[in-house]
Parts: C-alpha cells; sequence; structure tokens
C-alpha cells in the first residue's frame, strides 16, 4: 500500500454534516489527501461507530479502504491501552469527555502497525490528549493532524 490517512468518526461526522463548523476543514483535508494520491482509509471501528447514529451508505466508501481490526492490531492496541490507562490513573493523561478510551487505542494501534499509515486525522481533542501521552510514553509511528487546524498550517 503507497501512503495512507486514516480518518476517524469524527472525520467523517463533520465532512457529512453541511451544518459543521469543521466541514469545510474535513472538505479541504479530504481533498488534498486524495490529490495526493493518499491511500484513504477508514477503519471498522471507524464504521460502527458512525453507524451508531448514521448509515454505511452515507460514507465515500467508493473512495476509502477499509482496514480490518486484525489480530496484530489487537497486541499493539493493549500496549497502547495499557499506557494510557496507566497516564490516567497517575494523573499525567485527563480525558475530560469520556471514561473509556479503548477506540481511540485501537485505531492508534492500527495506524501504528500499518506502515503505510502516515497521518491520522481527527476533530476529537480528547483522542489528540491520549496521542500526545503515547508520543511522550511510547513512540508511535504516524502523526496526529487536528481537524480544527487548517490545512495550510498542517502540510
Amino acid at each position: 500500500m503507497q501512503n495512507a490517512v486514516l480518518f476517524d468518526t469524527s472525520f467523517f461526522i463533520r465532512l457529512l454534516n453541511p451544518n459543521d463548523a469543521l466541514q469545510q476543514k474535513a472538505q479541504h483535508y479530504f481533498s488534498y489527501f486524495k490529490e495526493q494520491d493518499f491511500v484513504l482509509a477508514i477503519s471498522t471501528i471507524s464504521v460502527a461507530e458512525y453507524c451508531v447514529y448514521g448509515i454505511y451508505q452515507e460514507l465515500p466508501a467508493a473512495s476509502l479502504k477499509i482496514i480490518p481490526f486484525e489480530l496484530h492490531h489487537a497486541f499493539r492496541s493493549a500496549e497502547i491501552a495499557g499506557i494510557a490507562f496507566k497516564a490516567r490513573k497517575a494523573g499525567s493523561l485527563e480525558t475530560v469527555t469520556r471514561l473509556i478510551i479503548p477506540n481511540d487505542t485501537k485505531l492508534f494501534a492500527q495506524a501504528d502497525t500499518e506502515s503505510a499509515i502516515k497521518y491520522y486525522i481527527s476533530s476529537d481533542t480528547e483522542s489528540l490528549k491520549i496521542y500526545q501521552t503515547l508520543q511522550a510514553e511510547a513512540k508511535v509511528d504516524f502523526e496526529f493532524i487536528d481537524l480544527n487546524q487548517p490545512l495550510r498550517k498542517v502540510l
């Protein structure tokens, strides 16, 4: 697989909602990565999360490579979750809006173990906190892009 970007659930929620304040930024990022010939990826985990309130047919599936959650992702996810939970218990990671963080760590594990994935993009600031903790504790091999930041400032 060539260079890839993994989009999380929050990205698609913003991209597909014309009333969302971040929709235009999401469109810019999506177009940019498509024009740069990146593989546009979504995890089966994000599909499941999206489908809680939306339907699969709303997603731009024809443009996306589906990344299934595999056993090697599970092993890395356990390591990453252990670091995040330990940091939270120690008080060095404060997550305000969620009590549990497993889906974040599962997505991060996929981004980390799939060597083609260079970027992970999300508007979730709580997820960004977890990523920053992981960067400090255990180097992960992808860059987190905060959708709240304009494309021209990031890439």
